[in-house]
């Protein structure tokens, strides 16, 4: 197996879900919410945000139009995001022992684009390839094959896929021919290769290959 390793971006090598917690809080002190309207925003689950700022806007009848709200999510997340100094340092100590290391994200290109150029993930690794931008999502091996060919390699030479997403990450994956880690606190059933709880956890998996 050649050394090639991708990671999924939210919620794997970035706490998206504190980030979020950070928007709503100041979401609903921006339209007077107030802490009822931050835990029913909490509480909300719509994966896609499209149709999620659609349904924020006629429970809250706010002013503005579902595509500004949602817009104005895309520009603000890039500045509230954070990739621990620890996942860097990981990324960076897999790339010095020869491997090369890619991103596969889902996702609007100017929210993921943000997200990658903000937390210095851009820099961190070899390529990347973004839905938004590509105009395909994970779990369509394509994105994959994108992403491994930007980082120098064929993805038939195999190698992993590391991501919190079972149907986008840990399925996407095993279609693309990798191994696969799926980072989650509660598993229920598997089909990866590993299971951790958090990304660090990875790196010795991989290594150790």
């Amino acid at each position: 197996m050649q050394r090639l390793v991708l990671f999924d971006m939210d919620n794997t090598l970035i706490d998206l879900d504190g980030a979020f917690g950070a928007w709503a809080a100041e979401f609903a002190d921006a339209h007077g919410l107030g802490d009822d309207g931050v835990r029913w925003l909490l509480d909300l689950d719509i994966p896609h945000r499209d149709l999620m700022f659609r349904w924020i806007k006629y429970h809250f009848d706010l002013a503005p139009s579902a595509e500004e709200l949602w817009a104005a999510y895309r520009a603000r997340m890039p500045e509230l995001v954070e990739c621990r100094p620890e996942v860097l340092a990981m990324l960076a100590r897999l790339r010095a022992a020869g491997w090369k290391v890619g991103i596969v994200a889902n996702g609007m290109a100017d929210n993921q684009l943000g997200k990658l150029r903000a937390t210095g993930l851009a820099d961190a690794v070899d390529g990347f390839a973004v839905a938004g931008v590509e105009g395909i999502r994970k779990p369509d091996v394509a994105i994959f094959e994108i992403a491994a060919k930007r980082c120098g390699l064929p993805l038939a030479g195999g190698g992993w896929m590391v991501g919190d997403n079972h149907a986008a990450d840990i399925e996407g994956g095993r279609a693309a021919g990798l191994r696969t880690i799926w980072v989650t606190r509660e598993p229920r059933g598997s089909g990866a290769d590993h299971v951790v709880a958090d990304v660090l956890e990875s790196e010795a998996l991989i290594s150790g290959d």
